[in-house]
């Protein structure tokens, strides 16, 4: 399910090499009840090339799914690359842009002292996003942005993966 985007040639985009064309990720996540069966979908695009994506687990969070999503989707990269994520969620938007230098200043915790809920992934998409040039995007959820609305579908499939249906 995790195939690599092609390369693609320099001429998608004249006067920029391949490795530099940006690549868009939409990622979404989706819960059935929270916790519950829940699902995460990417879709990766680079001028006319897309890749779709999408899993789900039985049992986690919505938030575990947001940052499942931009997990899967950035190792589906086969190389470093500029890449532009989309997202709906404010807790990855506002996680990977700003908590997360504080939380790892801190040896994972909170400002309160508490551990950082979901650390497994926090340090997982660390390491993802370390291996390329990202620019952090936050999408206004179910306000009809085509590339938001098709992570939203693929993130529902892996519910119903999840669940059985």
């Amino acid at each position: 399910m995790q195939e690599q985007l092609p390369t693609l040639p320099a001429d998608d985009n004249p006067g920029m090499a391949a490795s530099e064309q940006p690549i868009d990720i939409f990622t979404d996540g989706a819960c059935k009840g929270n916790p519950g069966a829940g699902g995460w979908g990417a879709l990766l695009q680079r001028g006319s090339h897309e890749k779709e994506l999408f899993g789900g687990e039985a049992h986690t969070t919505n938030n575990r799914m947001d940052l499942l999503a931009v997990i899967r989707a950035l190792d589906a990269l086969s190389r470093p690359s500029v890449v532009r994520v989309h997202t709906d969620s404010q807790y990855v938007q506002q996680g990977i842009s700003t908590w997360i230098h504080g939380w790892k200043r801190k040896n994972w915790r909170t400002a309160a002292g508490a551990p950082v809920k979901n650390v497994d992934l926090w340090k997982a998409l660390d390491e993802a996003a370390s291996r390329h040039r990202i620019e952090w995007l936050w999408v206004r959820g179910h306000a009809g942005h085509p590339g938001n609305e098709r992570a939203d579908a693929l993130a529902n499939r892996g519910v119903s993966a999840a669940s059985g249906n």
